[in-house]
Parts: structure tokens; sequence; C-alpha cells
């Protein structure tokens, strides 16, 4: 399968999910299922959900593996809600790299815990620019802690109201 019909693939797929969720707030899916439905492989169904349902994006994505296994994604409502940035903190991983705090930091501006101007001073604080120096995994781990400092900040301005 050429790259741009995997890419067009994967928008059906996402456009096909999206639109079951417009009618539910959460669907459970068999990966299995679904990738025959659209006569891919199972792991394309892994990728769409891994790359267009994020945290970030406003999707919560639970995997059961196994014989009764099913992927359950399920939209939340981003904002300033403890569980939502408790959440945004353990979805940063160890390393993050400058695109994905942007996505993060995009997502934060979206839902008005960021005016864009601040999105735009902390994404340059974040960005590959600022922290090069020589080493990408330090840098990436550093990312993180930062990122980590402002979301645990916005969480304890939640909490004061």
């Amino acid at each position: 399968m050429g790259q741009m019909t995997a890419d067009n693939m994967s928008d059906c797929i996402e456009q096909y999910l999206k639109a079951i969720l417009t009618k539910d707030k959460h669907i459970e899916i068999k990966r299995a299922s679904i990738a025959e439905q659209f006569d891919v492989v199972p792991s394309q169904i892994n990728y769409v959900i891994k790359t267009r349902f994020t945290l970030q994006r406003g999707y919560l994505v639970e995997s059961k593996r196994g014989g009764r296994g099913y992927i359950r994604i399920e939209q939340v409502a981003p904002g300033a809600d403890d569980a939502y940035l408790r959440a945004m903190v353990a979805s940063l991983g160890d390393l993050t790299t400058s695109s994905q705090a942007d996505e993060v930091l995009d997502c934060l501006m979206q839902k008005g815990l960021l005016t864009k101007h601040e999105q735009s001073l902390i994404g340059a604080l974040l960005s590959t620019e600022a922290l090069t120096f020589g080493n990408v995994q330090k840098a990436n781990a550093l990312r993180t802690r930062l990122l980590t400092q402002l979301l645990n900040r916005l969480r304890f301005e939640s909490e004061r109201g």
C-alpha cells in the first residue's frame, strides 16, 4: 500500500470513529473488526488511534488486549480540571520532543488555559533552539520537566479557583 493510500485510509478511519463519537461520548471497538471493515492490517488501527486520538486532542484511550480485548475511546472536556491536567502530566512520558510540547501548548491555548501570547512565549522557551546543548535526550527530559511544572502550576491555580 502506497504512503498516500495509507494516509487517506487513516483519514477515513479517523473520520469514521469521530462520526461515532459525535453520537456517543465514548465508544468501544474491536481492533480486528475495524481493520476488517476497512481492509487494513490491525496495526493501521493502532496507528490512527495513537496519533489522532490523543489526550492533547481531547480523547482518553484505554486498551484491553486478549480474546475479549477492546479499545475504548472517550471524548473528554479538556480544561482546568485537575483530573485532566494530571492525565496530561502522565501522558508526557520521560522525553518530550519540541513538537509534542507544541501540541500540549496548543491544546492549553485552545482550552483557554493559556493566551496565544503565553503559548508563543512558552513555546519559544521549550523549542529545540532554546534547549540545544548537545544531548537530545537531556533536552527532551528537561522539556518534560518544564512542561510538568507548567501543568502542575495550572492544576494549582484551578484548585484555588
